[in-house]
């Protein structure tokens, strides 16, 4: 177990020079937007689960294993505002070396109306980004297993862009059993190389530790996963630090201390992304989650309705598996997420 914690303490190291932030203070936030119709399902960030679905690899590349060699995935996401994103991925087994996997993430913000600073039309332009990613990962023993994810990032806007890199390592654990699994990822740690956006101005990366665990039940078509998210920061709201301690009683009128048992729980609660998936075969299953930060973030007061709650379905077709899910950010609608995986070796020819 010695070599085990060396490791972890080696991946929590590396973080420590990485500043952790929240709510769209970094550059490049679209490498945390759940492309995979099973991800977007089961709450955006989903870091444990162990089979053989190349999706999940986005998340921790430790998830990448052998039974994923020869995969081909495609995602693609109708988001919001006339704004898509997809990925594509594949995925190869070398003996000795480890398990490999390529692939690139792209999101299209479509077209815009320019105008300079006295109103005159400057005619269209567009603005994306993209990520093309190169991961390893290789076994430690028969149930760790590490994972590294290297990340080339570009970004443009009209004549404007900005370039850098991203590291994501994980540690991942997986009982033989194949009912339990445990893993840990410190994603996005890098740099913005080159920006053009305000020249000189290097901005973070959205740094992000996560921890979780899933566990299939034995007897039943259950599996269960637990996510903890933004592990690097404890609060997660955007109150200010300096914000009274003090709330007002609505009723009253009157000034109330916060209760600091309750304020905490709030803060702990943030962290938690809790799924549900109802597996009867290997050829369906549905899904159900709820992302409590997101909840919190994006409800309106008396009228959250279903936001923070994503649900999803698959099926396997022939050589072909399909997936759909959706996630409520908004009263005003959720988004929309379909993938598409295949093993390429099914339709090799046999002598």
């Amino acid at each position: 177990m010695r070599k085990y914690g060396i490791l972890f303490i080696l991946l929590t190291h590396s973080a420590l020079a990485t500043l952790g932030q929240v709510g769209g203070q970094n550059t490049f936030e679209f490498l945390n937007l759940p492309v995979s119709a099973r991800i977007a399902a089961m709450g955006g960030n989903l870091v444990s689960i162990w089979d053989d679905d190349l999706n999940l690899t986005s998340q921790n590349p430790a998830l990448l294993n052998s039974s994923m060699s020869d995969h081909f995935n495609l995602n693609y996401v109708n988001y919001f505002a006339g704004i898509n994103f997809g990925s594509a991925n594949i995925a190869r087994t070398v003996p000795k070396f480890g398990n490999f996997s390529a692939g690139c993430m792209y999101v299209n913000y479509g077209d815009f109306d320019g105008y300079d600073e006295l109103g005159v039309s400057t005619g269209t332009f567009t603005g994306s980004e993209v990520a093309i990613n190169l991961m390893w990962s290789m076994p430690i023993d028969s149930v760790f297993q590490f994972g590294a994810n290297m990340k080339i990032i570009n970004s443009t806007l009209e004549t404007y862009f900005g370039n850098g890199a991203a590291l994501d390592l994980g540690l991942s654990y997986h009982n033989p059993s194949g009912l339990f699994a445990a893993s840990v990822v410190l994603k996005n740690m890098g740099y913005q190389f080159h920006t053009y956006y305000a020249e000189g101005n290097h901005e973070s990366l959205p740094f992000e530790i996560e921890a979780g665990f899933s566990k299939k039940l034995r007897h039943a078509p259950f599996r269960f996963t637990v996510t903890l998210q933004h592990l690097e920061q404890f609060d997660l709201s955007y109150e200010s630090n300096t914000q009274s301690t003090t709330t007002i009683d609505p009723l009253t009128g009157d000034n109330q201390k916060k209760n600091k048992f309750e304020d905490f729980g709030k803060k702990a609660f943030n962290h938690l992304v809790l799924a549900t998936e109802f597996v009867p075969s290997n050829n369906f299953y549905v899904m159900i989650a709820y992302n409590a930060q997101r909840r919190s973030e994006m409800k309106i007061e008396n009228t959250g309705g279903a936001v923070g709650f994503s649900w999803g379905l698959g099926m396997k077709v022939s050589k072909f598996r399909f997936s759909f899910g959706r996630a409520r950010y908004h009263i005003a609608g959720g988004s929309n997420h379909f993938s598409i995986s295949t093993n390429l070796a099914d339709f090799y020819t046999r002598g």
